[in-house]
């Protein structure tokens, strides 16, 4: 590395942490509009339909489109299209559910890692890209999408345990063969009995939560639940398994997943300081691990804790979301001489914080897309769920 790379190096992680150089956080329409056109640009860069991985800081290059996030950034688009009327957003929703259709396995599922990563399907990412074309269905009403996430689901269910968990096809990236955090693939195939109506899908969905719960603590917390230190484990994760909890029990009326969830929803509120930067990691205890927060889970559990907000009515729930939102919209840089990283969200800050340091990864983005948009929905009183054209996951 030269001189030079090193200096930048040390100057930006001096930047974070000290504080300087913060955005001013504006309205949720400007943060969102330029995190919207960071996403247009992290495809624009591959040429193929699908969204690049991450934007390298260090080596300042974009990595290849990546099917699980491409997956589920399609909803996203869709909503911000509903949104603003923004028909770009739509045809590149539909050029994205397009590529996954593309490159989706003979059995069905969805490979693992970026492309070029690995050539086997693995569960985690088959789930989210089911997300999309599921909502592309619901918008387009072209039955290849549909059909898409059938195969899809059915081979999500051949491959589950009798029990509910799922033991193979685990992420090679990872190394991890059993996650609790898979809920939020289970939550996929609750989408698809949404439009199916098979019943197998939503029994599936029920099985996995089901056998989530038997990884609970009595105080909320889940066991196997990160990809690589299941004994601290990423906001990130934590996220993943409460959405999937909290949905499926929404969609299904169970009401038991719905109190695991909030369990972990308290937990992290009460986590939550008072300036909204949360820490990237959390024990079994609930207590933080690590002083660097991971971005991308703080905008998914803006997004958790909006839901549960629509669901119980507690304000608690909102005014948390706005609080970690006025957190991370300080880090989304709005101007810079560096065009890769305008309107995107790191890893972690500082930059250099253990959940994909120097990284801009695109579903940090896209999570942070999702809350603002969940923020602006609920402080004006609209419905912002599982089974509306208008939701975004």
């Amino acid at each position: 590395m030269s001189i030079s790379a090193t200096l930048r190096e040390k100057r930006l992680v001096l930047k974070d942490s000290l504080g300087i150089g913060l955005t001013q956080p504006a309205g949720n329409r400007v943060h969102l509009d330029a995190a919207i056109d960071w996403l247009k640009r992290a495809q624009d860069v591959t040429g193929n339909g699908g969204v690049a991985q991450t934007w390298l800081v260090r080596s300042r290059r974009w990595a290849p489109s990546y099917p699980e996030t491409t997956g589920y950034i399609i909803p996203t688009l869709y909503r911000y299209a509903a949104i603003t009327g923004d028909q770009d957003c739509r045809a590149r929703a539909r050029r994205m559910a397009d590529w996954e259709i593309d490159i989706q396995l003979p059995d069905g599922g969805v490979l693992a890692g970026a492309l070029g990563d690995s050539d086997k399907p693995t569960v985690f990412n088959t789930g989210q890209v089911i997300f999309g074309w599921v909502r592309a269905f619901e918008e387009e009403q072209d039955e290849r999408y549909r059909d898409a996430a059938v195969r899809a689901s059915t081979w999500l269910c051949d491959i589950m345990d009798d029990d509910g968990c799922w033991r193979k096809f685990g992420s090679p990236m990872t190394g991890k063969d059993v996650n609790t955090y898979n809920t939020r693939s289970a939550w996929s195939l609750a989408r698809t009995h949404h439009i199916t109506g098979d019943k197998r899908f939503l029994d599936a969905a029920v099985r996995n939560c089901e056998w989530a719960l038997t990884q609970a603590r009595a105080n909320g917390w889940l066991d196997t639940n990160c990809l690589q230190d299941s004994t601290q484990p990423f906001t990130h994760t934590i996220a993943y398994a409460m959405r999937g909890l909290l949905e499926i029990g929404d969609y299904a009326g169970r009401e038991d997943f719905v109190l695991a969830a909030r369990k972990i929803g308290d937990a992290m509120v009460a986590a939550l300081p008072a300036d909204g930067r949360l820490p990237g990691r959390f024990d079994a205890d609930w207590k933080p691990t690590v002083k660097w927060s991971c971005l991308t889970g703080d905008c998914q559990l803006g997004i958790n804790w909006g839901r549960l907000f629509q669901i119980t009515g507690d304000a608690r729930y909102r005014d948390a979301t706005a609080r970690i939102l006025g957190f991370v919209k300080q880090t989304q840089q709005l101007a810079s001489d560096e065009k890769a990283v305008v309107g995107g969200i790191k890893g972690s800050h500082p930059i250099n914080g253990g959940y994909h340091p120097w990284q801009y990864p695109n579903w940090a983005t896209k999570f942070y897309a999702d809350a603002l948009m969940m923020d602006t929905a609920n402080r004006s009183g609209k419905r912002y769920g599982l089974t509306g054209r208008a939701d975004a996951v």
